[in-house]
């Protein structure tokens, strides 16, 4: 049977599938529980559901409170949600997947990188409520809500900025926006501007993916440098690894419009806000909207909070009551695919870190 690669030795015959052709034939038959064992306090009926997806398999859910607690629960668990350090496997000696409580596994230890434990995330299940954020930062920018407006609101008072030609108020309309990293959160924006605001999208990623429709260019990261003078909204979506880190810097900012806008919707470690402050005090570029930070939270003496030109929200783009179903949707449905030998859904390639 094709698998990810066989966990310590005396663990069981099931196996995590993460290739996309197996038969379900192939897995043979299993008597024992899945141990599935986490420190996230799943509401009971999220316990249900899970347990619900694999019919044909008993389903042990233990909830730990504690680190020791969960250490000890560990020993007999096949499975571990939310918890992706390498220093896990010294007491899960029968741990064969691990499925991570959020979408970004930069937090993953070369002890977990090279171990044969399958890893899966949340990719795409936040991309909803990002993406939703991402148009209103832009448009808080464009239309000038944020610099004029909710400054006014807060003195008490509302009068119109600037005149019916004036730049004070642009459209979105026929503009172009690039995005970096084309997973889940880019292709959600992209979409949502494309077919919500009528613009054109180009990107780059570092995964030969096929094209979208609704994308006029999609590139290998080699293109960046050409495809950041010709938009009129960046948008940082991609992972952070050591090879995104910083890669917004005060060179691909010199070389953005004077009139162009940058959106940071996924890590904010992969700019430099010390560049990004500079070029925003000193007209580079024309506003920022920032889901993330470099610092989280950024502290008060910033000088990113001297940037009228700046709107902000504290990495909580991806919150909302909905997000929380999807979560339980897909853990339920990888632990269906689990007990009946199917490929896997959000692996990771642990390689690459995403």
């Amino acid at each position: 049977m094709a698998a990810a690669g066989a966990a310590q030795a005396g663990a069981g015959t099931r196996q995590p599938v993460v290739v996309p052709q197996v038969a379900v034939s192939d897995v043979k038959a299993q008597q024992e529980p899945l141990q599935i064992v986490t420190m996230y306090q799943f509401e009971p009926h999220e316990v249900e559901k899970i347990k619900a997806a694999a019919p044909s398999t008993r389903v042990d859910i233990t909830i730990c409170k504690t680190r020791q607690e969960f250490q000890q629960k560990a020993k007999e668990a096949e499975v571990v949600y939310g918890d992706i350090r390498g220093d896990a496997l010294q007491f899960a000696p029968k741990l064969k997947w691990v499925q991570s409580g959020g979408a970004g596994v930069e937090g993953m230890d070369e002890v977990m990188r090279n171990s044969p434990v399958v890893l899966t995330n949340y990719a795409r299940t936040f991309a909803h409520g990002i993406s939703e954020t991402a148009m209103g930062l832009l448009l808080c920018l464009t239309r000038g809500i944020s610099k004029y407006y909710m400054p006014q609101f807060a003195k008490r008072t509302m009068n119109p900025m600037g005149t019916v030609k004036s730049d004070h108020h642009t459209e979105l309309v026929g503009r172009t926006m690039g995005i970096v990293g084309m997973g889940g959160i880019g292709s959600m924006i992209a979409r949502r501007a494309y077919y919500g605001f009528d613009m054109r999208i180009v990107a780059t990623d570092a995964k030969p993916i096929p094209k979208p429709d609704f994308v006029a260019e999609l590139h290998d990261p080699g293109w960046l440098m050409t495809m950041v003078p010709q938009v009129d909204v960046l948008v940082a979506a991609a992972p952070h690894t050591p090879q995104t880190e910083r890669m917004f810097n005060e060179k691909v900012f010199r070389s953005m419009k004077k009139t162009a806008y940058f959106l940071a919707m996924s890590r904010g470690k992969l700019f430099d806000d010390q560049a990004l402050v500079k070029a925003l005090k000193e007209g580079w570029i024309a506003g920022a909207g920032l889901d993330v930070f470099p610092q989280e939270p950024p502290p008060s003496s910033h000088p990113i909070f001297d940037c009228p030109n700046v709107v902000m929200s504290a990495h909580t783009s991806g919150w909302s009551p909905d997000r929380q179903v999807r979560l339980i949707d897909l853990f339920a449905d990888n632990v269906r695919r689990y007990t009946s030998g199917l490929p896997l859904i959000n692996v990771v390639d642990k390689k690459r870190g995403y």
